[in-house]
C-alpha cells in the first residue's frame, strides 16, 4: 500500500515542527528519530508507519514555518541531504558548531540529540526519543 501523506498531513507536520522546536542548537537530530517519537497517526500499522515516517517528516520539514530549526534534521547517515538547500543548510550546522568529517558526516556520539524530556514527551503523548544511530525500540 502507498501512503504518500499521513492521514491528517497539517495535525502530523505541526507535531513533527514542534518535536523540531525542541532541537537545541548545535545538536541534530535524525527524521527517523523525530518519526519514531510519534505514534502511527490514523489506523496506519507499525510496519506502514515504519516505511513512510522518515519520507512525511521529511515533506514536514520541507514545509516548515520560519520559526520551525530545520537545519537540525539531517539523514540517517550523518549527512545533509542532497537538495536545494543544502549548503545553507551545512552553513547553518557549523554556525552552530556542529563539524562534519571528511565525507560530509556528523558524529551522533558528539552532536545527536538524545530528545526532548520524557516528561514532555509524555505530556505530548509521545515517545520518548532514542539518540540518532540507535534504532527505535518497537512500542507496540
Amino acid at each position: 500500500m502507498e501512503f504518500s501523506s499521513p492521514p491528517n498531513p497539517q495535525q502530523y507536520q505541526a507535531l513533527v515542527w514542534e518535536i523540531v522546536r525542541q532541537v537545541p542548537p548545535g545538536k541534530v537530530a535524525t527524521y527517523g528519530q523525530i518519526a519514531g517519537m510519534i505514534p502511527p497517526p490514523g489506523s496506519l500499522n507499525l510496519k506502514d508507519y515504519e516505511a513512510f515516517g522518515a519520507r512525511w517528516v521529511g515533506g514536514a520539514m520541507a514545509n516548515c514555518p520560519p520559526d520551525v530549526p530545520w537545519q537540525r534534521v539531517i539523514n540517517s547517515q550523518g549527512k545533509i541531504s542532497l537538495r536545494p538547500g543544502a549548503e545553507k543548510q551545512t552553513e547553518l550546522l557549523k554556525s552552530e558548531g556542529v563539524d562534519f568529517d571528511e565525507k560530509g558526516r556528523v558524529n551522533f556520539e558528539m552532536f545527536g540529540w538524545n530528545g526532548p524530556d520524557p516528561e514532555w514527551c509524555r505530556a505530548k503523548n509521545l515517545f520518548t526519543a532514542r539518540p540518532p544511530g540507535k534504532p527505535q525500540p518497537r512500542l507496540f
